[in-house]
């Protein structure tokens, strides 16, 4: 297994070698367009559908998840190079870009604010509330309604726009009926403030609540072929109410693109993924065999472990969009040209059936973090 888990690291490191030469000469026009407020996404970018009725709203086949550009990665890119990926994302197709007042605290929502504020009106920009935040740390939930209009506000100053797209409750609070937390939001939307309402982590029971006060246009929650449980709880509730999922995590926090490993190093003050049981070395070690089977499946047809688990994301059902984050153009590409692949049915059986052999070792959160989710 050592063996194929060095082969396997380095044909990746070529691999995104060449997709950042590739994507970095095409760079400079693709910034330029989008700077003066001219997006040209490619004409045959794959578009799919969140939510149904008057409260859906149509985005590109992969989103892209922002957070990593500025908090819980371990390091922080320079800010110019964050500006040019975020615009040469619009060139590239993508129109769904998700952040929060979580992410930094702040400073996501700033940089993808200035970032995207020339392509403003061609684009769907997420956010979240739900957290108090005291000295730069999220210390607890808080969906008050006072609280959640205070935070719209910023938010709206932030990311340089007067409105936002969809809008999250980013974890579920006890404390607050979730009847008045969507009534809250309701308000925000026919006030103009916010277009659609999201939830991310809810259950079941939690989303039919929502729903019946106020439409769900998607619920964000993480969703992976190490993470599956959405499938047999949240995911048929979103079918019945036609409801789209937004997977975060796709990749589960970088470890199926298989550049994660038991040697990695991270930055305790800037990395959830230390606290986390999958990310010791031990666990790593023993899911190894998730990514021998991906790459085993994608060797055969051109296909990075990325873009096999993300394809495999896409392939569940047409109202997925799972969102990655990468901090660089030639992860960026990769992740997007997972959609260009299409199982057949026997493939996609196949595969399933391979993986749902292997058993995940380590959770995915512990403690607090566990209590917020799917509540």
């Amino acid at each position: 297994m050592e063996n194929n888990r060095r082969n396997f690291l380095k044909s990746g490191a070529l691999m995104g070698t060449s997709l950042l030469a590739s994507a970095a000469f095409g760079s400079v026009p693709a910034i330029a367009a989008v700077s003066q407020g001219r997006a040209l996404p490619p004409a045959d970018m794959k578009r799919r559908v969140l939510g149904s009725g008057s409260n859906r709203i149509e985005v590109s086949a992969l989103g892209l998840g922002c957070m990593g550009m500025s908090y819980h990665r371990s390091y922080i890119p320079e800010r110019k190079y964050m500006m040019a990926l975020l615009r040469k994302a619009v060139d590239m197709g993508i129109n769904f870009f998700d952040t929060a007042e979580a992410y930094g605290p702040f400073l996501n929502e700033e940089l993808v604010g200035e970032a995207l504020r020339p392509v403003r009106k061609d684009i769907i920009l997420c956010t979240k509330f739900g957290f108090n935040i005291a000295n730069g740390k999220l210390v607890g939930t808080n969906s008050k309604p006072s609280h959640i209009r205070e935070v719209v506000e910023q938010s709206l100053k932030r990311l340089k726009t007067d409105y936002i797209d969809l809008l999250y409750q980013h974890r579920v609070d006890p404390a607050v009926p979730m009847e008045v937390v969507a009534g809250t939001v309701k308000d925000l939307i026919k006030e103009g403030k916010v277009k659609h309402f999201g939830l991310s982590e809810a259950n079941a029971a939690s989303i039919r609540k929502a729903h019946a006060i106020q439409p769900v246009t998607a619920l964000q929650s993480e969703f992976s072929l190490m993470t599956r449980q959405p499938q047999q709880g949240v995911i048929p509730v979103c079918e019945e109410l036609g409801i789209g999922f937004v997977p975060y995590s796709p990749l589960s926090r970088g470890f199926l693109s298989g550049y994660i490993n038991e040697r990695t190093k991270y930055n305790p003050d800037n990395d959830n993924r230390p606290t986390l049981p999958r990310y010791q070395p031990d666990a790593i070690r023993a899911n190894w065999i998730m990514i021998e089977t991906l790459a085993d499946f994608g060797n055969q047809r051109g296909l990075t472990a990325a873009q096999v688990a993300l394809a495999w994301l896409l392939a569940q059902k047409p109202w997925i969009v799972p969102i990655p984050g990468t901090t660089k153009p030639a992860h960026l590409q990769e992740n997007l040209w997972s959609a260009d692949y299409t199982f057949t049915g026997n493939e996609l059986a196949e595969l399933t059936a391979t993986l749902s052999k292997i058993t995940v070792t380590g959770e995915r959160y512990t403690g607090v973090q566990a209590q917020q989710t799917n509540k």
